[in-house]
């Protein structure tokens, strides 16, 4: 509040991002990743012009406005601290990335194959932290719901969190590989994805995950789980979004995974289906 009682910019700023996000989550959580699924698709298979269907600026921003639900959802206990570590998160991406393209570690030598905006040093998107950060974040709220009271010990929630965020890469790169965002010079056995690449993985969600561990309040996120319906709504358009793209290039395993995330949402007892009638919440 201002000096005089009212909303301050920020929070006029938040309650606006909060009603758009409220009023439009089946759209954001399931019409997004379904026509963004069904254009890629389509693109790959030649019936739609790679400038449209592969047009970097307007996957940018679907991926944008995918992320709004955990972007409002976390807003309002984003402070000065919380702020600088999502700072210190976006530049460890880059960083990280930068070295990954130059010399093949962490994650193996790989490049990008479509264009995916503009490059940092010509090397790495510019848009990457709006890709990690909501898997890193998202893999936070995941280690919640699995953990449930166990998640307040940071000795469980720290590996968990870690590992969740490979899981999810598990079901990321192999679906991205199937649409030539990028790929290995040595491809590995996991559908075209090296083994180096998960390690690398490893290593960069326990950077990260220190990070945001020391950026945010614990109680504080899990407070906004409890009671922000839509926190958990980028989570559904993930597993829908990849979990369909491996499904069309027959990547078996990712599309188990991608669907055993949302079988954990589903049976979490904070969570509902973008409003609709599915899931443990009680609907208002």
């Amino acid at each position: 509040m201002d000096r005089l009682g009212g909303e301050t910019g920020r929070e006029r700023v938040e309650s606006r991002l909060d009603s758009i996000v409220h009023d439009n989550r089946v759209t954001i959580a399931v019409t997004f990743p379904l026509v963004g699924v069904v254009l890629l698709l389509a693109g790959e298979a030649g019936y739609v012009p790679d400038a449209l269907a592969f047009n970097p600026y307007l996957m940018v921003a679907a991926v944008t406005i995918m992320a709004l639900p955990l972007a409002s959802g976390i807003a309002p206990i984003v402070d000065r601290r919380a702020a600088v570590g999502l700072l210190a998160l976006a530049a460890f991406t880059w960083a990280i990335e930068l070295v990954g393209v130059q010399t093949g570690l962490p994650y193996g030598e790989f490049t990008y194959e479509r264009e995916l905006g503009p490059m940092v040093f010509g090397d790495v998107p510019l848009a990457l932290p709006i890709f990690f950060v909501p898997i890193l974040l998202n893999s936070y709220l995941l280690g919640i719901l699995v953990l449930g009271d166990r998640a307040d010990r940071l000795a469980i929630r720290f590996p968990t969190v870690v590992a969740l965020v490979v899981v999810l890469d598990l079901v990321l790169d192999p679906g991205a590989v199937a649409l030539d965002f990028w790929g290995w010079t040595d491809p590995g056995v996991y559908y075209g994805v090296p083994v180096i690449n998960f390690l690398g993985w490893i290593l960069a969600a326990t950077v990260a995950v220190g990070i945001l561990t020391v950026a945010f309040d614990h109680d504080a996120i899990v407070s906004r789980l409890e009671t922000c319906p839509y926190l958990l709504d980028d989570l559904i358009n993930f597993g829908i979004f990849w979990g369909l793209v491996n499904v069309a290039a027959f990547n078996l395993v990712p599309a188990l995974v991608a669907t055993g995330i949302l079988l954990v949402l589903v049976r979490a007892p904070w969570f509902d289906f973008a409003g609709l009638p599915f899931g443990s919440r009680t609907l208002e």
